[in-house]
């Protein structure tokens, strides 16, 4: 039997109780990093506006995947826990950045984003869209520590992996395609491409960036295993949003259901149909755990636990 026919295996692992200890940590240093460190107007200091706009993009909310996964990965090398937690920080960063860009006027037009006004709701759209450049610069200061804190080393595998998650052929070029896209009719290929790039590159990444946290780094089966489970918790990611975007409400997701549809942007709903994109979620959690079964590892039950996560999840 495997790991994905038995989902009481999955269930001897207190995900809750693990994530609790972590999301303390990250949350915590997210606050102390997502902040101004001297009045506005004097050296080094944020202006305060900004400084609210972008706390309010990253804190008290969001279900912290990417750090997880980040945190996950790393315990599964035995990796540094200050880099770790550094590279966790940063992919949340730059998520939220892509966030409050995604939903300004210019692209999606949201209102709703994790049951609150939109930033450029909130603060306005040049506010907003200087929030989230701030917060992209502040995810490389972070993996950049000054002295000895983090490796060098470590210090330039991540800061190359997080850039190309987050860049032409990762998040940024899949959210390009996708404006391409609206009230067009993409094949299943290309739809995966799309989403490989805007969601499936970061949620990939902050798996990479966690093994890039080992000392010497994994070795090659592990990651080529990593790789392949980052990939496709990625994509599965995405599938199981575009269902929930027509299954569920507003208020339980926490941003405006059904947006998708009204767009007339293209979805595996639209794509596949309601079951067999719900059965494309399970073989890509097939797939996932295939992946951390063909490797070594010191610890992989948070990675197969959260892919569980990914795939199981309401909102």
């Amino acid at each position: 039997m495997t790991p994905w026919d038995n989902p009481g295996a999955a269930a001897q692992f207190d995900l809750a109780r693990w994530s609790a200890g972590h999301l303390a940590r990250v949350e915590d240093a997210l606050s102390r990093w997502v902040t101004a460190d001297a009045p506005a107007g004097q050296a080094h200091g944020a202006p305060a506006e900004l400084v609210r706009a972008m706390r309010y993009a990253v804190l008290d909310g969001g279900k912290r995947l990417r750090p997880l996964l980040v945190l996950a990965a790393c315990e599964a090398v035995s990796g540094h826990a200050e880099a770790a937690l550094r590279a966790a920080c940063a992919t949340e960063l730059i998520h939220a950045y892509s966030l409050v860009h995604d939903d300004m006027p210019c692209m999606d037009n949201d209102i709703l984003r994790r049951g609150k006004p939109t930033v450029h709701v909130q603060f306005g759209e040049a506010s907003a869209l200087l929030a989230g450049d701030a917060l992209q610069a502040l995810a490389f200061e972070l993996l950049t520590p000054d002295g000895d804190v983090v490796p060098v080393q470590i210090q330039a595998r991540m800061c190359r992996l997080l850039a190309r998650a987050a860049g032409s052929s990762g998040m940024a070029g899949g959210q390009a395609i996708d404006l391409a896209s609206v009230g067009s009719a993409l094949s299943e290929a290309q739809l995966r491409d799309m989403h490989e790039r805007k969601t499936g590159a970061l949620l990939q990444g902050s798996v990479l960036m966690g093994a890039a946290c080992g000392q010497s780094g994994p070795g090659p089966g592990q990651l080529r295993a990593l790789a392949a489970y980052g990939a496709a918790i990625g994509l599965a990611f995405q599938v199981v949003d575009d269902i929930l975007d027509v299954t569920a409400d507003s208020a339980t997701l926490g941003k405006t259901a059904g947006k998708d549809a009204l767009a007339d942007k293209p979805t595996y709903v639209s794509v596949l149909g309601l079951a067999q994109s719900q059965a494309y979620a399970q073989q890509l959690l097939a797939e996932a755990c295939a992946a951390l079964d063909s490797a070594e590892f010191d610890h992989a039950a948070a990675l197969r636990a959260l892919a569980h996560m990914v795939v199981d999840r309401s909102n």
